[in-house]
């Protein structure tokens, strides 16, 4: 069965022996084309299935109204949320959405990149990849901005390229939540980090150091525990609480929140009364294991719409100031089953 091929404006156009021009502007009912050719162009038009190509239409205004997205995981609740998001406002604007997982790869972002290029769209709106972070070269980024591509950065970011970004205060989140252990009672506080390796790991584990100085508690390493591969985590979380008295544990994604609750009460603690947990990110699994646990919310969608919005502002006054913002997004904190209330 051969495909059908697709029909196009230059094949009406000869199908009546007229301009491609001619076409156009009677398929976008121009006064300047009689109402009898209008007719019968429309009319063959929609007998064909004919479909305009919409890049093809709006590479003649110089925009696709195309935008790319590159996502580091699609696993993670965070990035749907995000994507959710972005897909709310530019379906709002009228712009596509072409979309890569990097699925946390240098090669596999880079590749992304060129592709989507290729595609001739209009700007970026991406979060880096792991190993691109581990590896700190950012060329491929630079390039894109180099051709006049715009790029708006967001959670993941590095401060290497100048563009727009829109991140959390994952600091200031893991600070309030090591906080509000300390004003729980609670003074032997390990942090699982998975994410050491990201700028937002090491940013929240800045806030839990600084929240346990500011208390006049020691910041002891042994407390910290950064796990490389996720596979182990169990075994470092049973290593942990065989050796150290802990009595909260604060858990950078959520993933390792749930692994914690689950290593913590096999061992026979109960939670929160011998060991309180909290999570980063909100997403759908604290919410529905048992007990529901104690998160700090990003407000995943918010931030997909607020770079959206950036992205297409730029797009849409090209005239604008060519100066960078950076939109920082407030977390907060969704108290359930895994702390014990604040004594006040």
């Amino acid at each position: 069965m051969t495909k059908k091929k697709r029909i196009t404006l230059k094949d009406i156009a000869n199908e009546f022996n007229v301009s491609i021009a001619t076409v156009s502007k009677a398929l976008n009912d121009s006064y300047e084309i009689s109402i009898k050719t209008k007719a019968k162009i429309q009319e063959y038009a929609k007998k064909h299935h004919y479909k305009p190509n919409s890049i093809a239409l709006n590479l003649q205004n110089k925009k696709t109204k195309t935008i790319g997205v590159i996502i580091p995981n699609i696993l993670n609740h965070f990035f749907t949320k995000v994507f959710v998001g972005i897909e709310k406002i530019a379906t709002e604007k009228g712009y596509n959405l072409i979309t890569c997982i990097s699925n946390e790869s240098y090669e596999k972002e880079v590749s992304a990149m060129e592709l989507l290029k290729n595609s001739a769209l209009d700007g970026f709106i991406l979060s880096i990849a792991e190993e691109t972070q581990v590896k700190q070269n950012f060329s491929h980024f630079q390039n894109t901005i180099n051709q006049g591509i715009p790029i708006i950065m967001f959670d993941r970011v590095t401060d290497e390229i100048e563009c727009d970004k829109v991140i959390v205060n994952d600091k200031d989140g893991a600070y309030n939540a090591t906080n509000h252990f300390i004003e729980t009672g609670c003074k032997n506080i390990a942090i699982v980090s998975t994410i050491h390796n990201l700028s937002v790991g090491k940013l929240r584990l800045e806030g839990y150091k600084k929240a346990l100085l500011e208390a006049n508690l020691p910041i002891d390493e042994s407390l910290i525990l950064k796990v490389d591969e996720f596979n182990d985590i169990d075994t470092l979380l049973k290593i942990l609480l065989d050796s150290r008295k802990v009595d909260a544990m604060l858990c950078l994604e959520e993933d390792s929140a749930v692994s914690t609750l689950r290593m913590v009460r096999s061992k026979g603690y109960k939670v929160p009364e011998d060991i309180s947990i909290i999570g980063f990110t909100n997403g759908v699994l604290p919410r529905h294991v048992t007990p529901a646990i104690t998160t700090i919310s990003q407000h995943g969608i918010y931030l997909g719409e607020t770079a959206t919005k950036m992205l297409i502002e730029k797009l849409e006054n090209e005239n604008s100031e060519t100066s960078h913002t950076t939109k920082v997004i407030k977390t907060n904190l969704i108290e359930r089953e895994t702390t014990k209330p604040l004594p006040y």
